[in-house]
């Protein structure tokens, strides 16, 4: 099943339908019956959290990124996630080879530029990265802004900017480098050449946990993964993310048990449980 494609309009507007609680969990279940393999060359503070969210989801990860073996996991992988938060130069070579091999088995390629714009050395590695060639580009507005203008400096990994004022970036982004920009924040923006999806779902809980950003961007590529309508993948993910964190949201009492909840959400949450979540989108 697809999601309903939104014309193109001069301004934003309320109640256009981007996807529906059945086309989204179409994908959910494309998910866990086939249980596509993500590989992760992601950040050391990270793995855990990206790997629990991965299993919940239901898809299987794997954290590789040892250059011996890389090419291997590659064929093997389903969508190849790139996160520089924690990067070196070994950590950059390993990015290139997995990303190459990639490129040349065609599948979705997810990129996560974790800081760019707080060092010269993360906004020029990124920019590398996306030369060579990405699908899916999933930051904050400020890393997002520092990819188009590297003059902006951001503080550290968080965003010192809301998602609306990184929208023409994105869009610039999104022609240059013929790939989606998603923009996460208080409200979400889902990017392509010609269209553009901003989805209001979620929490201020998930800026209370580490990792819930670099944990989108792996299931942005497990939805990647099993639907070949790539801006619908990347608009279903981030949906599901929003609503299910609304939903642990109300079981939890801080950012601890919020954890734990959401985990556990992922995990069994059943469609009837979310109908009472869903706010209308809006397209532009």
């Amino acid at each position: 099943m697809k999601t309903k494609n939104c014309s193109i309009k001069s301004t934003f507007l309320s109640n256009t339908n981007a996807f529906t609680l059945e086309s989204l969990y179409h994908d959910v279940d494309l998910i866990r019956q086939t249980q596509p393999l993500i590989h992760n060359i992601t950040n050391l503070v990270v793995m855990p959290t990206t790997a629990n969210f991965l299993l919940a989801l239901g898809a299987a990860p794997i954290m590789a990124h040892a250059q011996e073996e890389l090419v291997e996991i590659i064929q093997l992988a389903q969508a190849l996630v790139i996160n520089i938060g924690t990067p070196d130069e070994t950590w950059l070579t390993a990015i290139k080879q997995a990303q190459h091999a990639a490129l040349k088995r065609n599948i979705p390629i997810v990129f996560d530029p974790v800081g760019a714009g707080a060092s010269r050395y993360r906004t020029q590695a990124s920019l590398t990265i996306m030369q060579r060639g990405v699908d899916v580009i999933r930051g904050n507005a400020s890393e997002i802004m520092a990819l188009l203008d590297t003059s902006i400096v951001t503080k550290g990994v968080d965003s010192t900017q809301i998602s609306s004022h990184a929208l023409a970036s994105a869009q610039t982004l999104a022609k240059q480098y013929q790939c989606i920009v998603v923009i996460s924040g208080q409200i979400d923006f889902i990017v392509s050449a010609t269209q553009t999806i901003a989805l209001s779902h979620g929490t201020p809980l998930l800026t209370k946990v580490i990792g819930m950003g670099c944990s989108l961007t792996a299931m942005i590529a497990s939805f990647l993964a099993i639907n070949p309508e790539r801006f619908n993948a990347c608009v279903h993910a981030m949906a599901w993310m929003g609503l299910v964190s609304e939903y642990a949201e109300k079981k939890s009492s801080g950012p601890g048990s919020f954890y734990s909840q959401l985990l556990d959400s992922l995990y069994s949450i059943q469609k009837n449980d979310l109908q009472v979540f869903l706010k209308s989108t809006i397209s532009k």
